[in-house]
């Protein structure tokens, strides 16, 4: 995952992607490009169709950096929500061409697999957006399947304090099923960048 981005370094590099700098695309790319690509790779699960989604999202960024609005939240926030919806968008369509090619499907089924990948998307986007204590708190839990005790040595807080961690971190996962992405395009609608 990309490292945490101040809201100082957000800002700088929407001025310099304003004014064109070619350098600031290439360090925007470096630090994004490995959450972009796995986010739209989680939602279309093919390797393709993700580099075609990472192509337009930096493709859009670079075009019009000024949508990016930092009272709304940090840049990398910004980043996983246009892949979020450059991707549903993507898998909608491609979804929607099999089944006027082939038949085989239905609607229901199409916005099912649509359902399903925009849920796992969110539940990514969350992770990618919480504040890095939680995240890393329950990276250390679920990846290294540490308890709360081991994660609280390993982050060097108290044990109370490595609950909390958890316990908001899991609460916001859970929304992931419960509301679409803010932002996002009601079932059956999709929207290109």
């Amino acid at each position: 995952m990309a490292m945490d981005t101040p809201p100082r370094w957000d800002r700088r590099m929407q001025q310099r992607l304003a004014r064109g700098e070619a350098a600031a695309l290439g360090e925007f790319y470096d630090r994004f490009a490995a959450l972009v690509h796995s986010l739209a790779h989680r939602v279309l699960d093919d390797d393709a169709a993700a580099d075609q989604v990472t192509r337009e999202v930096f493709g859009y960024i670079w075009e019009n950096p000024d949508s990016y609005d930092p009272k709304q939240g940090n840049m990398r926030s910004w980043v996983a929500k246009l892949t979020q919806r450059q991707a549903v968008y993507r898998l909608r369509q491609a979804e929607a061409l099999a089944y006027a090619e082939t038949g085989v499907g239905s609607a229901e089924e199409l916005e099912q697999k649509v359902h399903r990948a925009t849920v796992a998307a969110r539940a990514d986007y969350i992770v990618t957006s919480m504040p890095a204590p939680l995240r890393k708190a329950l990276e250390l839990a679920y990846f290294q399947r540490r308890d709360y005790r081991q994660t609280a040595a390993d982050l060097g807080v108290t044990e109370d304090e490595a609950r909390r961690r958890l316990r908001l971190g899991l609460q916001l996962l859970s929304s992931a099923h419960a509301r679409p992405l803010e932002g996002s395009s009601p079932p059956g609608y999709g929207r290109p960048l």
